[in-house]
């Protein structure tokens, strides 16, 4: 009986051993877990923002060549508005009439294209949250 009575002893001082890491252990511990969680939260961040990047990216690309495209013809339209023109007014007023006129679109088209541009979120609202919430773990954690 008292045999058992001290194996039953020794294992619970066993237990309160592998239950009771030292304060060491713990922030070695935590120290670990909280460059892990840095880390992942930096290539959750890359992630996302090459994602954002790649869309805004294909869209540039995409505006650019329509605008080569469409600034082609419209010079060959262009063109032809001022011989159309010229048969009513002289040859220079047509040219100027129609370049005041493309002009002050243009100004408005690019106006507008900017105004939208300057409409695209890029940060990275998934990635602040999640750090948001891993900074309320860590404090939970340390408290």
């Amino acid at each position: 009986m008292a045999q058992q009575k001290m194996v039953k002893e020794e294992e619970l001082q066993q237990r309160m051993i592998k239950d009771d890491q030292s304060l060491g252990d713990l922030f070695s511990s935590l120290a670990a877990e909280t460059g892990t969680l840095i880390r992942q939260e930096v290539s959750l961040a890359q992630v996302e923002l090459t994602q954002k990047a790649v869309i805004v990216g294909k869209n540039v690309g995409f505006l650019v060549v329509g605008g080569a495209v469409g600034y082609a013809a419209l010079l060959v339209l262009l063109s032809a508005v001022v011989i159309i023109l010229s048969n009513f007014i002289p040859l220079w007023a047509s040219a100027l009439l129609v370049g005041a006129v493309v002009g002050i679109i243009s100004f408005f088209l690019v106006s507008s294209a900017l105004a939208e541009l300057k409409k695209t979120d890029l940060a990275p609202h998934e990635t602040v949250e999640s750090i948001k919430e891993d900074a309320q773990w860590l404090k939970d954690q340390v408290s």
